[in-house]
């Protein structure tokens, strides 16, 4: 597996920087080469002047649809890493391409949006008849807290086109998150991208948690602000604590990541997973959460041996070449709290996944949490 992987020629251009070199786009640059590309992803740390890979990018690709975003840490060549610029082009010779700009979350049209949606789709579909499959990938401002709307009002527009997608992040500061297009910064704002392509793709998401049988009722909540006030009638954060079996004045991101809580939709569990207790003594959620909701105990997996097997099961009838991965911050931080992040790099950097580590992510309708979703790449048959 691992040697025809390594053996595979990727179908995209991906190339990496460290923020911190002089003229980064432009080496960024240097290593993509002179193909022409009809769409280029920029995932760029925290730490790299933003504003300034934009407008350089823009200057480099005019005629190529260029989406940008804030990460939350990057996965490269190596795997999970820090301090990246990471780009991912599609050749314009196998993908076409159209990106719609959503600045102001707060201000949408949803009738209109979803028209547009539609109309764009269409269009593509029509410039592009020998691209006989495609996928949608979203970026959201991370801290915009629109993911569960938005990914709503646009599922239906898109038809059987299946669509993932991340929420842009800030290391673990949660100050400022930002996506881009074209050299338009947007913050409260989210770029969805629809793609078309000779190749197979299998847009997925995995995660490695198991329900228990440990369950606990939100009696009161903020759901604009994505807060839990109280949980069975008692204070939020004390009564989560007691039933995870910590101390109330110990949680952090950690003991979240471990003790995660999920909610049964359909025959399906999510992850509602918390971002942070607030000086109330409130559990601030990185999803959707009301009143009367079902949450449940998770126990996690090995995550390093989950993901081999899904990516595994992934290549069971044709090996793809390359995966576009969004990764929930709270997988990396659980990684390394379980000594797992050279595991889960090596597992990463086996089957080619580049992407960044995320606020939350988008399937199909939905925002959720601690997944990791994407889409795997699959050469064309040979002609004849």
């Amino acid at each position: 597996m691992t040697t025809e992987l390594s053996l595979r020629e990727s179908l995209l251009c991906k190339a990496q920087v460290s923020w911190s070199v002089s003229a980064p786009v432009a080496q960024l640059h240097e290593q993509l080469g002179r193909e022409p590309l009809s769409l280029l992803f920029l995932f760029v740390t925290p730490y790299a002047d933003f504003n300034a890979v934009v407008s350089e990018t823009e200057k480099l690709y005019p005629g190529t649809d260029v989406v940008a975003c804030t990460t939350a840490g990057e996965i490269g060549a190596t795997g999970y890493d820090e301090g990246l610029i990471v780009a991912v082009g599609f050749p314009a010779c196998d993908f076409a391409s159209t990106c719609l700009a959503f600045p102001r979350l707060d201000q949408l049209q949803i009738n209109a949006e979803t028209d547009r949606i539609a109309q764009e789709r269409v269009a593509l579909q029509e410039r592009s008849p020998q691209m006989e499959t495609g996928f949608a990938c979203l970026m959201v401002d991370g801290l915009s807290r629109r993911e569960d709307a938005l990914t709503a009002m646009i599922s239906p527009a898109l038809r059987d086109m299946p669509m993932f997608g991340a929420s842009a992040g800030d290391g673990t500061d949660f100050q400022t998150t930002l996506v881009a297009l074209n050299g338009r910064i947007m913050i409260g704002g989210a770029v969805l991208s629809l793609v078309r392509t000779t190749h197979k793709t299998k847009v997925f998401s995995l995660d490695h948690l198991v329900p228990t049988d440990t369950r606990m009722v939100v009696t009161e909540a903020d759901p604009a602000l994505r807060i839990v006030k109280s949980i069975n009638a008692e204070p939020a954060g004390r009564e989560y604590a007691r039933i995870v079996g910590k101390d109330p004045n110990q949680l952090d991101r950690f003991t979240f990541a471990s003790h995660p809580v999920v909610v049964r939709i359909g025959d399906d569990h999510h992850v509602r997973a918390i971002q942070q207790v607030n000086e109330a003594g409130e559990l601030v959620f990185f999803s959707a959460i009301d009143e009367g909701m079902v949450l449940t105990v998770a126990k996690p997996l090995n995550m390093a041996d989950h993901l081999r097997q899904k990516l595994e099961s992934m290549s069971e009838k044709e090996h793809f070449t390359d995966i576009i991965g969004f990764d929930c911050i709270l997988r990396k931080i659980e990684a390394e709290q379980s000594q797992m992040s050279l595991r889960l790099s090596k597992v990463m950097a086996e089957y080619n996944v580049t992407g960044f580590s995320t606020y939350g992510e988008q399937i199909g309708p939905l925002h959720v949490n601690q997944t990791m979703t994407g889409v795997a790449f699959y050469p064309k048959e040979p002609a004849g």
